[in-house]
């Protein structure tokens, strides 16, 4: 057989899981991609894949890449590919489109380009061609668009193969198939079954997780009970082949269900929700093995966890798995921390010498169920960030608090719960003295903690109705498992403590940053939103950079800008999303100029003005690199009243000609700056580099006067080092 190419996608946070899979498979891995591999091997191999994989989606049979930075190209690159290998003439097939660029920003016009492609290769001259079926299609050509490349090609699977056959119904908060069976994996249920453990899931909803984990042990593929796949009408198609695969999945289905000596449980309180995962166990076929089986017995019944026991029958070896309510409405997540503590009691108290697991979208609350974890796995339950924990059921991961062995000598131990509790009443005192201030102030953005208790180093910033959550990164010398544990703690207080959704937070990690890293992009989210600083409205996204859009530090900077440039042409150097500029333009300034090297930052400030109605003619932003500027000789024909300037610490970035070091180069900058304005202005100049020393040359040269402490408001005085600021003039 020929080799062939093939991208298999699956949940985010499976990628070396499905790696591993595919190898078992005899693919060979080429390379990991987001939310998928690349890998290489034979049509059977890829048959293998699509009847055998418990993680994958879809396997797509990789076709070629098209050059896309055009609709024309892309519509060449498509029709240069022999369709007719794939489809009939008269077959009907649909395009899968995803991804965007500057020349195809629309989904909708690049799947009709590749229709159009691809008709157009197999239009014969009577006028015979392939037509579009988006419900029942022979084919389905997958496309996928990166930048200026288009990965083409057919589409395996048809539906995505986490669709077993078997549930047909959902629950409340369904769990996906195929991520089920990466928790199960995770776990290590595989090792546990062939020792002959059992498998119990206390909250088993629509009972995906002790359907999957009988399959897994049984030997059952994943793809067996599957009417269609997307290769069954493909010309492509080898059916002797897929057939000799079916029957040998058939065979080892027989032969594994015979050997299995584990037995599965589920248990829900949900009465409707327990009749639907019965439904679900008959059409997996597993119904049957409740009769009069011993071992391979699969059970699923109506049972508060208040309720749940042991049964006598039960290996003293096995493996709890569940996945526990999120909490995602505010009333929900009040008591999530009681449910986990019953979880926790429960196992403890039935099942010493098993495996827990617990897949929760709250991990914070984690502690709660008062056993060390000892693993922990980062994943997604659909878009929702989540975290698999194990525990070990036993003595030595029970948590705590011990009692001092001599009192009087060394002080008692505070308990997670009592440090959580202190760690709250911080966050409400807080949130009612610094609120009113703000308020006050007519600020809806703010610092209300700055590592106020030393076990919970976080900043924490309010946005209006959000709050953005940093942690800072623990140094070596504290254990990494304290550190995340006392990160649980605090993210399952901090929605409580301020009334707000768990979706309202964002929780990052804020490390010392090099380069641009600060300003480069984590996510993809879009979540831009507008909040009011001293009557101007500013756009800011807590998710998708590390820095929200607004330095909060520099507010009493923008404040006094914004008081004292009536009548004035000011100008923001290194000027970020522009907030400084907006002050100035509401302030009054007659005209504007803002630069920076950002195309990204560039619009941002754009969008900040129009936001705030401003004349662009007057208040212009352009993309530069600031060093470069004002290094040229032509910005000296125009000069400014007023000047910020901010520049980063450090900063290598691709568009810029060597790498700035704030310390070494500061005085260049702010001569050259200096150069700019105008006899009786004044320059502004700031950074937040601690070790910071300005130059005694410029100290000798200009009128310099250092107001820092002045640039330090109420929220930021646990932290007056935040940043340095200073007040130049030309000698008078």
């Amino acid at each position: 057989m020929s080799t062939l190419n093939f991208f298999v996608t699956c949940p985010k946070g499976v990628e070396y899981l499905l790696a591993d899979e595919m190898q078992g498979f005899g693919l060979e891995l080429l390379r990991n991609a987001p939310a998928g591999v690349w890998v290489q091997g034979d049509l059977q191999a890829g048959y293998r894949a699509c009847l055998w994989s418990r993680l994958a989606n879809r396997v797509i049979l990789n076709l070629g890449e098209v050059d896309a930075t055009s609709g024309d190209r892309l519509y060449e690159g498509v029709r240069n590919i022999d369709w007719a290998e794939h489809l009939a003439v008269s077959g009907r097939f649909k395009v899968a489109f995803v991804g965007q660029n500057d020349a195809l920003r629309n989904t909708q016009y690049g799947a009709q380009r590749v229709k159009d492609a691809v008709v157009d290769r197999l239009r014969l001259d009577d006028g015979t061609r392939p037509s579009i079926d988006t419900d029942t299609p022979d084919v389905i050509i997958s496309a996928r668009l990166h930048r200026g490349i288009l990965q083409i090609g057919v589409d395996l699977s048809g539906d995505s193969l986490h669709k077993r056959g078997y549930r047909t119904e959902k629950g409340a908060a369904p769990l996906k198939e195929n991520l089920a069976a990466a928790l199960l994996l995770r776990s290590g249920w595989p090792e546990i079954a062939a020792a002959g453990g059992d498998f119990v899931d206390p909250m088993c909803g629509s009972g995906t997780l002790p359907i999957e984990a009988a399959l897994m042990a049984m030997d059952e593929a994943p793809g067996l009970r599957r009417q269609q796949f997307g290769f069954s009408r493909w010309q492509g198609h080898q059916p002797e082949l897929w057939q000799r695969l079916l029957h040998e999945a058939n065979e080892r289905a027989e032969l594994g269900r015979a050997a299995c000596k584990s037995r599965f449980y589920g248990y829900d309180q949900d009465a409707s929700v327990v009749t639907t995962a019965q439904r679900n166990l008959h059409r997996a076929g597993l119904t049957g093995a409740v009769t009069g089986a011993v071992t391979g017995a699969v059970t699923v019944s109506c049972r508060s966890l208040d309720e749940f026991t042991r049964e006598p029958s039960w290996n003293d070896q096995g493996l709890v798995l569940t996945n526990p309510p999120y909490g995602e409405r505010l009333s929900e997540r009040k008591h999530l921390a009681e449910l986990y503590q019953r979880l926790g009691e429960q196992v403890k108290a039935n099942l010493p010498g098993w495996r827990l697991a617990v897949f929760t979208g709250a991990p914070g609350v984690g502690h709660a169920i008062g056993l060390r974890s000892y693993k922990q796995y980062k994943l997604f339950n659909g878009k929702l960030p989540a975290q698999l924990l194990l525990f070990q059921v036993d003595e030595a991961s029970v948590t705590v608090a011990r009692e001092p062995s001599a009192p009087g000598h060394v002080a008692p131990k505070v308990s997670n719960t009592d440090r959580a509790n202190m760690f709250s009443n911080r966050l409400r005192k807080n949130r009612k003295t610094l609120g009113q201030w703000a308020r006050k102030q007519g600020i809806e953005c703010y610092r209300l903690y700055d590592a106020d208790m030393p076990e919970f180093a976080l900043a924490i910033d309010i946005y209006g109705d959000r709050v953005h959550v940093q942690e800072y990164a623990p140094p070596k010398t504290v254990d990494a498992r304290s550190a995340r544990e006392r990160l649980a703690e605090a993210l399952a207080v901090i929605p409580t403590a301020l009334d707000i959704s768990s979706d309202a937070m964002v929780c990052k990690q804020r490390q010392r940053q090099s380069g641009v890293s600060q300003y480069e992009k984590q996510d993809a989210s879009g979540d831009f939103f507008t909040v009011h600083e001293h009557g101007c409205k500013l756009k800011v996204n807590l998710r998708d950079y590390l820095d929200t859009g607004l330095f909060l530090d520099h507010r009493p900077v923008r404040y006094w800008v914004q008081k004292n440039v009536a009548g004035k042409r000011f100008l923001n150097l290194f000027c970020y999303t522009g907030a400084a500029s907006v002050h100035a333009a509401v302030g009054g300034a007659v005209s504007s100029l803002s630069l920076d090297m950002s195309k990204t930052y560039v619009k941002w400030a754009q969008e900040n003005l129009a936001l705030n109605h401003m004349d662009t003619r007057a208040h212009r932003v352009e993309q530069a690199d600031c060093i470069e500027w004002l290094a040229t000789g032509s910005a000296l024909s125009e000069q400014f009243d007023l000047i910020f300037m901010d520049p980063p610490t450090f900063s290598n970035s691709a568009r810029m000609e060597g790498v700035l070091d704030i310390q070494r180069d500061h005085r260049q900058l702010v001569e050259q700056a200096m150069a700019r304005l105008a006899p009786d202005g004044l320059l502004i100049f700031s950074n937040n580099f601690r070790r910071f020393r300005l130059d005694d040359a410029l100290i000798a040269q200009f009128q310099v006067e250092d107001v820092s402490p002045a640039t330090i408001d109420r929220d930021f005085q646990r932290n007056p080092r935040i940043h340095r600021c200073w007040h130049i003039r030309h000698p008078g």
